[in-house]
């Protein structure tokens, strides 16, 4: 089995139970995204799902 490899926004602020952090896993399935004090994966996207998101995210306004 391989292990889930979370990664840490670089926009999360604070540290202990404070924070406000989000981190996010790529899969072969998708994205999953979680809140980092909660260990389970809080929610599931499909990749073209969240290549859909970033895109309107990133959009140059």
């Amino acid at each position: 089995m391989t292990e889930m490899r979370w990664r840490k926004s670089t926009a999360s602020s604070g540290s202990g139970t404070a924070s406000q952090c989000v981190e996010v896993c790529l899969s072969k399935s998708g994205v999953q995204v979680r809140d980092s004090k909660n260990a389970e994966p809080g929610l599931r996207f499909p990749t073209v799902g969240w290549k859909a998101f970033l895109g309107m995210v990133f959009e140059p306004s």
